[in-house]
């Protein structure tokens, strides 16, 4: 592995973040604009880096990886893009910007989500397509598109968006909540890092122990949204808080208390840095990854 860090692999992700968008004729120039919007106006790049650095750690060409690694940013601002919708959690600020349907309207913004989507798959698909004469790399793209596609669809975050908006924050167990937020939030990042891992063909070992990484890793960001959505303010996160509450939304905070949510975190951060310990140095990337996370006031 390389000695990136993650802010190497977040300017990869920058520099060739809208190369792969396909290209728009112009009489839909309002469809590429609304797209542009929300894909550029900032962000982590979580999911892409951690996609990059996954592949990377196990071995992988980071050029071959990066339409995937951008397949996924795509598919994580589709998602926000429908999840700031009146008829879902009604949002008017993302990333400190308007969000998408404030500037473009909630129908070129819904379409907008939806350009995005299949772009990602168009992205991916595009890219197999240059490798039918070598097997074994067409078999990692095929694994990583699958572990992408799962995560985005109703297995993974369209699952955790349903459950999300069905159960209000008096009737939701704790064993509800995690599902809603492994399948929410979680699923996408495990996805991300099992398709690095796929495309730089790691063994079932190491798999499995990236897997364990990204699940506690995702369930800890989420925690740590909701906290924010309690302590943070509006100038720190480049969103309106307290919009949970507002919105009736199951959280670890209103089910469990700021205490035990914060207890809980600092679990589960544990848990996913222990996961890596054996690979030592070579996991840098992705234990720091954990410890910022947890502490992070955006």
């Amino acid at each position: 592995m390389k000695d990136y860090t993650f802010n190497d692999y977040r300017k990869m992700v920058e520099d060739h973040l809208m190369d792969f968008i396909p290209d728009v004729d112009h009489k839909s120039i309002t469809l590429y604009e609304s797209m542009k919007y929300s894909l550029m106006s900032g962000g982590k790049r979580i999911r892409p880096v951690l996609l990059l650095a996954a592949c990377d750690f196990c071995g992988g060409n980071l050029r071959e990886a990066l339409p995937y690694a951008c397949a996924i940013e795509y598919i994580h601002t589709y998602s926000l893009i429908h999840d700031d919708l009146p008829c879902m959690d009604d949002d008017d600020l993302r990333r400190g910007v308007p969000t998408n349907h404030k500037v473009y309207g909630e129908a070129v913004a819904t379409l907008a989500g939806d350009g995005l989507q299949s772009a990602a798959y168009e992205v991916m698909s595009r890219d197999m397509l240059f490798y039918f004469d070598d097997a074994e790399a067409l078999k990692r793209k095929v694994r990583a598109a699958y572990e992408i596609c799962k995560g985005a669809g109703c297995r993974g975050i369209v699952a955790g968006q349903i459950a999300d908006i069905s159960v209000g924050d008096q009737n939701c167990s704790r064993e509800m909540l995690d599902y809603i937020h492994l399948t929410k939030t979680s699923a996408l990042i495990v996805a991300a890092i099992r398709a690095g891992a796929r495309l730089g063909n790691a063994d079932e070992d190491t798999l499995e122990d990236l897997t364990v990484y990204a699940e506690n890793l995702g369930l800890a960001f989420q925690i740590r949204d909701d906290i924010l959505d309690v302590e943070g303010s509006e100038e720190e996160m480049g969103k309106k808080s307290g919009m949970d509450s507002k919105n009736k939304k199951a959280t670890y905070p209103a089910l469990s208390g700021m205490e035990e949510s914060k207890k809980w975190l600092n679990t589960l951060t544990e848990v996913a840095i222990d996961a890596l310990s054996k690979y030592y140095d070579n996991a840098e990337v992705f234990v720091k990854l954990a410890k910022d996370l947890a502490v992070r006031d955006k």
